[in-house]
């Protein structure tokens, strides 16, 4: 039958015009398919967080390692450094660079830059080599990069408590905003730059930089419990979304749904809340990711625990959630995804179908899902209406964990993430937790 109506759609091809033709190939859609799995890494604990597309076809991952050993060659020390590796398009390593100081560094969050490089989020306890400053137990490190991997600047930003970075992007000035937790009741109210009543605990705090990462402002948001960031997207008007967690019910937050919620705040391009919103249910729901729709809406992914309020249905103890709002913050639909099991999502990216992908991790076992252990590596493909094309679930005995996925310009798919096992589809295991690369085709 395939055969007849290709053969159909030629003889209707060359019959439509006499005119030239242009040629348009069409390449296949990702079907799913699990291409390889490697791991990386020494004796020690070794985490891919975050990966990017670059121009040349290629991708860059961050992440972290605590090994000295192994595939980590510049290290001395087994305390925690960022982690950055440069593949091509043809999965070939090009280099490998760690960075940090002699205490805990732990990268979160990469870019890539207008000028071909990178930028690195994550947070440092350091006060030494690559880190020239710290104001307290531990600091918001930002590091920009050459597309060599050389380090052009790097700066820090916290004060006397634990504050950390979770995500960036960069501005249509070429600068970032870069966002994560500010520990209020350690700054005693420090980190705005305008006068606000103090929070306390742990707030989402965004903070403006110029292009050569001079601070330019900042502002926190939440309340007198814990507020957590976890994604953050320009708008049409310049000002930011960013989507979070919270389990406060005060102060910034005025529709708590219960205990934790997707918490998501639009911000003007000067730092000014425009509007706030609450998503969920009774009981946790935690947002992890955001990213703009075509359309000029936003999708928001992460889990649920609920089964009432804004969410319909629950497949089990938690499912993969997310949600789709207009620029205005307005619910357009919610899905969830998942099984009987716990099933949780940690990035979403979009693909060139104007789908998109979700990484995260699976302890499902019916409902389509397979598991081979504890946690799998779960990847979910949706399309543009949030409908699931296809899911690939990979891993052994033990915790098997993706923690971002990207779709290259070949429509090849990188996730990476962590891994305990060294059985199933994982065939090594060089230390405790090894960091993960998977390739779907």
């Amino acid at each position: 039958m395939k055969k007849y109506f290709y053969i159909f759609f030629l003889f209707f091809f060359i019959q439509c015009s006499n005119h030239d033709r242009l040629f348009i190939p069409i390449i296949p859609s990702n079907s799913g398919t699990l291409d390889f799995t490697k791991t990386f890494g020494g004796s020690k604990n070794d985490i891919f967080k975050s990966i990017v597309k670059t121009s040349d076809g290629g991708y860059a991952i961050l992440g972290y390692t605590q090994s000295k050993d192994g595939d980590i060659k510049s290290k001395n020390n087994e305390d925690f450094d960022f982690w950055i590796v440069k593949y091509n398009a043809n999965n070939t390593l090009l280099w490998s660079k760690t960075f940090g100081g002699s205490d805990d560094d732990r990268g979160a969050d990469i870019i890539t830059t207008s000028d071909g490089g990178f930028a690195l989020l994550g947070y440092t306890r350091s006060t030494d080599k690559d880190v020239t400053a710290n104001a307290g137990s531990q600091d918001f490190w930002l590091i920009k990069l050459s597309a060599n991997g050389n380090i052009a600047w790097q700066k820090t930003f916290g004060f006397s408590g634990a504050d950390y970075g979770t995500s960036l992007t960069q501005t249509n000035d070429n600068g970032y905003v870069i966002t994560g937790v500010l520990d209020v009741t350690s700054s005693n109210g420090q980190g705005n730059s305008r006068t606000s009543n103090r929070h306390a605990g742990g707030d989402i705090w965004a903070i403006k930089l110029d292009f050569t990462g001079k601070f330019e402002w900042s502002k926190y948001f939440g309340g007198s419990f814990t507020d957590t960031p976890l994604g953050v997207a320009k708008t049409s008007d310049n000002g930011f979304i960013i989507a979070g967690s919270s389990d406060s019910d005060d102060v910034d937050i005025k529709n708590n749904k219960g205990t934790y919620d997707f918490w998501i705040i639009k911000i003007s391009s000067e730092g000014k809340l425009v509007w706030e919103k609450s998503f969920g249910g009774s009981e946790i729901d935690e947002a992890r990711a955001i990213s703009k729709t075509n359309d000029g809406n936003f999708i928001v992914v992460g889990d649920t625990r609920s089964s009432d309020k804004d969410i319909r249905s629950n497949n089990g103890a938690a499912d993969v959630w997310l949600i789709k709002i207009s620029p205005d913050g307005n619910l357009i639909w919610e899905k969830t995804i998942g099984a009987t099991g716990f099933d949780v999502a940690r990035s979403i990216s979009k693909t060139q179908d104007n789908g998109f992908l979700i990484a995260g991790s699976s302890r499902s076992s019916d409902n389509g899902f397979t598991n081979q252990g504890q946690n799998d590596a779960l990847l979910l493909k949706i399309n543009a209406d949030g409908i699931l094309e296809w899911k690939k679930t990979a891993g052994g005995s033990e915790i098997d964990f993706l923690y971002d996925a990207i779709e290259l310009d070949n429509k090849n798919i990188i996730a990476v993430g962590e891994s305990s096992s060294s059985d199933g589809d994982i065939s090594e295991n060089k230390g405790f937790s090894d960091a993960l690369i998977i390739k779907i085709k």
